[in-house]
Formats: structure tokens, sequence, C-alpha cells
């Protein structure tokens, strides 16, 4: 049963960050380099990480880490951990496994191609993260995304309640997993109502800062022809819709907002003096537009931490403590160009 939101009692901090980390499958390494580049930089403090999918695995990894032996703790954690994924290929210079991955989503359910409902990421996460820790100790707080199969609504996980079927059930595509079972609902990947969640993410940060951090790249060139493509270009605008739905709401609640003239209170204060900053993926990710999020081998993998650590350093060398960032309008308009925003 989902519950309402701890009452915020933490301090505001004049360099504290609050995180939205995007689902995007292998393309969640792009995110580790993120993280593991604001870690070594030592100057934000993080406030609360909301996450699906991919997301929602550097989240749990980052408090994890953090709650075992701080920053360092947490990079090494993310780096083993993307490390271990990208073993997972056994032919990766072919590309077979994806392929044929794929294929077999079309062609069969996950409970026909995969009747004993594997999942290698279960052992990996298993050895990864201590979960009684994150549940004990996590010093930042959390929002993972799951989505419940009866009734397609949103779901939130948070730190206290954090679990490994939880953080399985955010990352559980339905064309390739089993449905994930807790307490008796069956959950499917967060990315489908929530890619990632902000606006539960905005009402319950204490900083004003929010980074988003975007997977999914916002259009391809041509028309889709195999099966396979297909369906990665209906994933990709379904899991879109999920961020785009949230950047909306908050735009028009902000216009709401002005218009009505309400007071620096509430919501209304929040999203006035919200500061919301970007980093996408396909900004700093050449030919990603033509890769797939299920191909994990070691070079694909390393380029992504890669280009994630240097977009972190340039974001943070570009003094986004001084800049105006974009409004809530401009955001929405940047993440999904053709998109109508409401102001």
């Amino acid at each position: 049963m989902s519950r309402e939101p701890m009452p915020m009692t933490r301090p505001k901090s004049p360099r504290a960050l609050s995180l939205a980390l995007q689902g995007g499958g292998s393309f969640g390494a792009f995110t580790a380099g993120v993280l593991d580049g604001l870690l070594a930089d030592k100057r934000p403090a993080f406030d609360t990480v909301s996450g699906a999918s991919a997301g929602a695995i550097n989240a749990v990894l980052l408090a994890d880490g953090l709650a075992e032996g701080g920053r360092p703790a947490a990079r090494e954690k993310l780096e083993r951990f993307w490390n271990r994924v990208s073993l997972l290929s056994p032919l990766p210079r072919l590309g077979l496994a994806e392929r044929a991955a794929a294929s077999a989503a079309v062609l069969l359910s996950p409970y026909q191609f995969n009747p004993l409902g594997l999942d290698p990421l279960r052992r990996i996460l298993a050895d990864e993260v201590d979960f009684d820790r994150v549940r004990g100790s996590s010093p930042v707080r959390l929002l993972i995304a799951t989505t419940r199969v009866r009734d397609g609504s949103l779901r939130l996980f948070r730190e206290d309640d954090i679990s490994l079927d939880a953080v399985l059930a955010s990352a559980c595509l339905p064309h390739i997993h089993h449905a994930v079972e807790i307490d008796g609902e069956a959950y499917w990947d967060g990315g489908l109502t929530a890619n990632p969640p902000l606006r539960q993410l905005v009402e319950e940060s204490v900083t004003d800062d929010i980074l988003l951090v975007q997977l999914t790249p916002k259009e391809r060139d041509g028309v889709p022809h195999s099966s396979g493509e297909i369906s990665r270009r209906v994933a990709e605008i379904n899991f879109a819709h999920a961020l785009q739905h949230e950047l909306d709401a908050l735009a028009a609640m902000a216009a709401l907002c002005d218009d009505a003239g309400v007071p620096e209170a509430g919501m209304c204060g929040k999203l006035r003096r919200l500061r919301l900053h970007r980093i996408a993926a396909e900004d700093s990710v050449d030919g990603l537009h033509d890769a797939s999020p299920m191909h994990t081998d070691q070079p694909f993998i390393h380029r992504l931490r890669t280009a994630g650590q240097e977009a972190a350093a340039e974001w943070l060398a570009s003094d986004t403590g001084q800049r105006e960032p974009p409004n809530l309008a401009a955001l929405a308009a940047a993440a999904a160009p053709r998109a109508q925003v409401a102001r």
C-alpha cells in the first residue's frame, strides 16, 4: 500500500542537489558516469533522488555506496556494477544477444522464452546493494517508480521500504521479464508511468535545485521497419511521453500559480523557486540515436560512462549556481521540441 510522504525536516543546504534519473537500459551507464563526476567533484550534497528502471538502479547504488563509505564507496559501487553488466553479453562484437532478445520479445512472451524468469540483474544487485543498509541508513531520500500491472498506476518505493524486488520491478520490461510480485501485486517498469518521477520529487525535495539526467533520445530519423526496431521505437515513445507528461504538468501548475497570484507558499512557492537543470545523453554521446539500450558490450558501456563523467564536469564548470537555468516551459520544450507546452 502506498503511503503519504514523510514530513521534510532536513535543513536546506545551499549546495544541495536533488536528482531525477531517467531509465533507458544500458544507457544508464551514462547516468553512472554523471553520478561519478558529481561525486568526484565533492561540491554538491544530495537531497532526494528519484529514478525509474536504470535510473532506479543507479539511485540505489548511489544511496548504498554513500551509506557504506561515502563518496569513494559510491563511485566504486557504480563502476563495479556497470562493469559487471558489460560482461553479460556473450557475443558483444556481433550484437547477436540483443537482436535475439528483441526478436524473441516480439514473437514470444517472456513466460514462453524464459519460463523460469531468469534475470541476471537479480544476482548482481543482490551482490552489490545491502538493502537493509539502504532502508536503515540511506543518507539520501529515494523515490523509485514502478507501474502496477492491475490498474496501470504509479507506485513509488521510498528508501525505508526499498527492496531488491522493488528495484527489479522498476526495471521490469513487460516484453522481456516476468512481472515482479510484491505483497500480492504485480509490477512492471516504472518508466511506463513516470520516467522519472518529477512532480513528487519537487514536492518532497528540500533543495530548490533539481538535475534531470535524460537518456531517451528525443527523435530518430527515418521509419523503423524491422520488428525489433519498431518495438524499440514504440518503447522510446512511451518512456519519453512519461517524462513529457511530468514536465508539462509542472509547467501548467507554475502557470496557474502565476495567473492566480498565489502567495509564495506551498507547492506554488516551490515552483517559483525551482531551478531545474538538465543533462541529456544524446548531447554527449555520438550515435546514441542508432544505439540499442540492450547493447551491453564493454567498449559501449565504457564510452557511455566516460561521456557521463565529461558531461557532469562540463555542467559543474558552467557555474550553474550563478546562471539562470531554463524555466519549466523551456525545459519541457527542450525535452520534446514538438510538444505543446501549456503556458
